[in-house]
């Protein structure tokens, strides 16, 4: 995606403070800008809008406004960067658990809106790969286990060696086309309806 066709949406309740956010993005030829005024049912018009990227000044947020915009943040699974005037360290905690990309203080100036935006989606295009990447490992290992599993039947009911068991597997696997963890959670399945329980 080339950065310049990014569709941005801008919240700021300040009027002023927004007209320099978004002058700042059009310089750096952003122009798919939108900017809201009002925070009212901002999930539904997120929803609608769709942007890529948004864009949140909070002039003097209040802790429940904060925890709402960082409820937000969670919920909408995007790169957001978050311009306040001034925080403490229970607030950064919580911007960073929230997924808040970019969170900066007193920063709010058009010539530095642009490498924010830009530090914001690279934060959440390298924290969206290690998450998809934890899965893929999480979802291997699950994998494995059920590998292990099916071979543990195979061995059992059939007196096969461990390699033997997963040469079987493999080679079924391959005559279906399908993957090895399926064939496993297929007999792992098909033992746990047909027979006593197997042993963990």
């Amino acid at each position: 995606m080339v950065r310049s066709a990014l569709a941005v949406l801008v919240i700021d309740e300040n009027r002023i403070r927004a007209s320099i956010i978004e002058a700042g993005l059009r310089e750096a030829g952003h122009q798919q800008v939108t900017v809201i005024h009002d925070v009212t049912g901002i999930a539904r018009r997120i929803a609608e809008i769709e942007p890529d990227v948004i864009v949140i000044d909070l002039e003097n947020p209040n802790r429940d406004m904060l925890e709402n915009m960082f409820q937000l943040s969670r919920a909408v699974k995007r790169p957001i960067a978050m311009f306040v005037d001034r925080s403490d360290q229970a607030s950064i905690e919580a911007a960073v658990d929230a997924g808040v990309s970019a969170y900066v203080v007193d920063g709010l100036r058009q010539e530095r809106v642009k490498p924010i935006l830009d530090m914001a989606v690279s934060r959440f295009n390298a924290f969206a790969r290690m998450a998809r990447e934890l899965d893929a490992a999480r979802s291997e290992l699950e994998s494995r286990k059920v590998v292990d599993r099916a071979k543990g039947i195979l061995m059992k009911s059939r007196g096969l060696s461990e390699e033997a068991a997963y040469t079987l597997l493999r080679k079924t696997a391959m005559n279906q086309n399908r993957k090895i963890g399926d064939i496993a959670q297929s007999l792992v399945t098909a033992a746990g309806l047909l027979g006593p329980a197997e042993d963990e």
